[in-house]
C-alpha cells in the first residue's frame, strides 16, 4: 500500500485555476470561479486518485478537465430544462432521420396527413426537426454519419450487434446536436 502523499493544495488550486479558466471560455454557462469549486471539491472526494497522480501534471490536468466538464455539462443542462427550450429525444430524431426518404416538396404535401411509415400525424415539427437533424449530422463523425444514414435513412440492416449498438450511440449524439442547434439558433435570435 502506498504511503500517503503530502498533496501542496495551493499548488493544486493554482491547477484548477487554469483548467476551469480554459472550460469557462468554451462554456459561456459557467463562470471560471465556479468550475475551480467544483474541481477542488472533486479532487478532495477523489483524493486516492489525486494522490496517484500527484507529480503527473498532464494527468491531473485530465482529471480536472474531465471533472470541470463534467459540471459544465450538468449546469448547462439544468439551464436549458429552466429555460423551457424544446429537447429532442432520440426517437424524434430517428424519426427526423427517415424523414429524409421524402423531397421537401413530398413532405409538404403530407402536412397535417396521417403518414404510415412515421406512424404519426405529419406536422411542421418534423420540417424544423429536418432541419436540425441536418445540421447536426454536420457535427457528426464521418463513421456515425455513415451509420445514422445507413440505418436509419436507407433502412439497411446493422451487420452485427457492435454495429447496432453504434447506430444508437450515432442517432444519441445527433440528438445532443440537434439540441445544441436549438440552443444556438435561440442564442442567435436573442
Amino acid at each position: 500500500m502506498q504511503p500517503d502523499v503530502e498533496l501542496d493544495w495551493g499548488y493544486l488550486a493554482d491547477l484548477a485555476g487554469r483548467v476551469a479558466h480554459q472550460i469557462a471560455e468554451k462554456w459561456c454557462i459557467v463562470e471560471a470561479d465556479d468550475v475551480k469549486q467544483e474541481i477542488l471539491v472533486h479532487a478532495l472526494e477523489e483524493r486516492r486518485h489525486i494522490e496517484s497522480a500527484y507529480g503527473d501534471e498532464a494527468l491531473l490536468r485530465k482529471i480536472f478537465w474531465t471533472a470541470g466538464v463534467r459540471y459544465a455539462a450538468k449546469e448547462r443542462a439544468h439551464c436549458d430544462l429552466m429555460d423551457d427550450t424544446y429537447f429532442y429525444t432520440p426517437d424524434e430524431a430517428r424519426a427526423a432521420l427517415r424523414s429524409f426518404l421524402y423531397t421537401d416538396e413530398e413532405l409538404a404535401t403530407m402536412l397535417g396527413q396521417r403518414d404510415d411509415l412515421l406512424r404519426c400525424k405529419v406536422s411542421d415539427n418534423l420540417v424544423s426537426a429536418r432541419i436540425d437533424a441536418t445540421a447536426g449530422l454536420k457535427k457528426l463523425p464521418l463513421r456515425y454519419q455513415d451509420l445514422a444514414m445507413r440505418v436509419y435513412v436507407y433502412g439497411l440492416p446493422p451487420k452485427d450487434d457492435s454495429e447496432r449498438k453504434a447506430a444508437n450511440r450515432a442517432v444519441d449524439a445527433l440528438t445532443q446536436a440537434m439540441n445544441r442547434h436549438i440552443r444556438t439558433r435561440k442564442q442567435d435570435n436573442a
